[in-house]
């Protein structure tokens, strides 16, 4: 049980500094509302639990030991970060062109779309491979028994699911004043341009 508490702690801790999951969910919440922010949550929570596992078995480690695999994750992630971030910027100009109700048609956006949004954020992240395969030694010790790796993938989402629902609840409590298009668009704006830098970073590291 102290072993689980240490690693939901540690998890935890790594949530919590923003990144390009923060950014994602921010960014899904503001445009496509509550709904779409809780999914993209379960879906990062989803790639921990992946993560977890691939380390167990020692797939993370041969990703970082491999410089092309490494790579190519690495510019993959950073494609996509940058894609989403221009993406958010376009419709942060358009926003600021359109009626409320148009705006609300285009931010729609589909259970399935939010889901893999994060979850992709998540596999994506070349941080992610070095972070588990640091970590995850230190409590599965020379052992791979499926139990404890099955326990601590549960922790782990659990863990990074819930605080990013938790974002995502209390960025919807600010529906009222998110509501508005200049200021959906300004956020709209400001995560796309985080999510380009993100990618540019995560490319040039």
């Amino acid at each position: 049980m102290t072993v689980l508490l240490i690693f939901a702690l540690a998890i935890f801790l790594a949530a919590i500094v923003p990144g390009p999951d923060f950014a994602m969910v921010v960014r899904n919440t503001v445009t496509s509302g509550r709904g779409s922010g809780m999914w993209t949550a379960a879906g990062i929570g989803l790639g921990i639990a992946v993560w977890v596992v691939a380390t167990s078995i020692g797939l993370a480690a041969l990703l970082a030991a491999s410089a092309i695999a490494f790579t190519a994750v690495k510019l993959a992630g950073a494609v996509y970060l940058v894609y989403l971030g221009v993406r958010s910027i376009v419709a942060a100009v358009k926003e600021r062109r359109k009626p409320a109700a148009a705006i609300e048609l285009d931010r729609r956006m589909s259970r399935l779309a939010a889901f893999r949004s994060g979850l992709l954020c998540n596999l994506l992240n070349p941080k992610a491979v070095v972070l588990f395969t640091a970590l995850m030694p230190q409590f599965l010790g020379t052992g791979g028994d499926w139990v404890v790796i099955a326990e601590l993938a549960a922790v782990g989402m659990a863990v990074a699911a819930g605080f990013y629902l938790a974002l995502a609840g209390l960025i919807g409590l600010l529906r009222t004043l998110l509501e508005r298009p200049r200021v959906r668009a300004w956020i709209n704006g400001v995560t796309g341009a985080v999510m380009v830098a993100l990618g540019l970073r995560v490319a040039a590291n």
